[in-house]
């Protein structure tokens, strides 16, 4: 079988991105064919094309849709490495960026203007995300030029306007009904922020870890230290959050897990510092789903993260992340909340993937069903 793909850096993700169509020729189940296309189970993915980490192997399917103001719908997923399977239950922020930038490469949107408009949804979560890219003088550029934290070279600026992100997953931003809860895990209980926008997040306070507060760098390691019990703690707010009926059903993605903190003196007018977790382990910068939730989280009184922004958060949030400093932005669009963040983006590669015949169909997750 052979399979038309373009291979597209998003922010600080690369994933694959296909055509609905195209993954129909392939006669099963997505999360049958995704696995095998990427090379799970396997921790290299030696035989497929996936990045053997939690950032790179992903992959985004496209849908064109008729009417309803939405230029693209498009699918995420998370395809696991060492196990054959694949996680459906949320977005991927950073690769929703390769959206907007495919359209406009395949003729799907015409450019207009200085910055031309691409209204897309994403079907994991029925999310609504107005994307933004520069196109000057009413056409990309020969050659990207925009920089980004966690990338070393340039790519084409993209900028996520969240539309009324809150409760997308859940139904509510706080779906506890409270900003904060106690959950006991590893004989301790922790003092947590449950919150849904963008991504259901889980959100954790530094100094309940022993981490170093003055110490930003030092913090990677400790949070290694104590990836069981945060696990823990993640698995159990699915419960919480009704995204799991039981800890052991939690899946691997969502909720996701951030670790806060206030400000050093050296973080250059930062807002908070953030340590994120992605499938287990701590994220090379951060998902960008999950600053959405902490946007709304430091705008939310009672929460772990309003206590130490306090009430002087503006129409920006300045977070430090392992990568460097990102910046979110909140504004008023036709009556409705955009919550966003600039992002760049680059197709990497146009390619065909080859692959022999699959067997599965009766995979839980059919393109029909878990796509369109």
């Amino acid at each position: 079988m052979r399979f038309e793909a373009e291979w597209m850096r998003g922010g600080t993700s690369k994933c694959w991105v296909f055509e609905a169509e195209h993954l129909q020729e392939g006669g099963a189940g997505l999360d049958v064919l995704l696995p095998r296309l990427f090379g799970s189970p396997d921790s290299r993915q030696i035989d497929g094309v996936g990045g053997a980490t939690s950032t790179t192997s992903k992959a985004v399917i496209l849908h064109r849709p008729t009417g309803d103001g939405v230029d693209i719908e498009f699918t995420f997923a998370q395809v696991g490495i060492e196990e054959a399977a694949v996680d459906w239950g949320s977005n991927c922020g950073n690769c929703s960026a390769v959206v907007g930038l495919y359209a406009i490469e395949k003729g799907w949107v015409l450019p207009d203007g200085d910055v031309t408009r691409v209204v897309t949804r994403n079907t994991n979560t029925g999310q609504v995300i107005v994307q933004r890219v520069a196109t000057p003088s009413g056409e990309l550029p020969d050659v990207p030029a925009a920089h980004m934290p966690g990338v070393p070279f340039p790519g084409y600026q993209v900028g996520l306007g969240f539309q009324d992100p809150a409760g997308k997953t859940t139904g509510s931003l706080l779906p506890t009904g409270a900003p904060t809860d106690t959950i006991a895990a590893g004989g301790t209980g922790w003092t947590v922020s449950m919150v849904d926008a963008g991504a259901p997040v889980v959100i954790v306070q530094a100094a309940d870890l022993g981490l170093d507060l003055a110490s930003y760098e030092s913090w990677q390691a400790a949070v290694e230290k104590q990836l069981d019990v945060l696990e823990q703690i993640r698995r159990q707010a699915a419960v919480r959050m009704g995204l799991a009926a039981t800890t052991a059903g939690a899946a691997r993605a969502i909720p996701k897990l951030a670790v806060v903190g206030p400000p050093t003196a050296t973080d250059g007018g930062c807002d908070l510092s953030v340590m994120m977790l992605s499938m287990g382990k701590p994220h090379p910068a951060l998902a960008i789903t999950g600053s959405i939730a902490l946007t709304l989280a430091a705008r939310t009184p009672g929460t772990v993260l309003h206590a130490i922004t306090g009430d002087a958060v503006g129409a920006t949030l300045r977070l430090r992340t392992p990568a460097g400093v990102i910046e979110t932005w909140s504004e008023d669009h036709g009556g409705s909340l955009l919550v966003g963040v600039d992002r760049t983006a680059r197709t990497i590669a146009t390619t065909i993937i080859h692959l022999p015949e699959v067997s599965g169909s009766g995979a839980a997750a059919s393109l029909a069903g878990a796509t369109l």
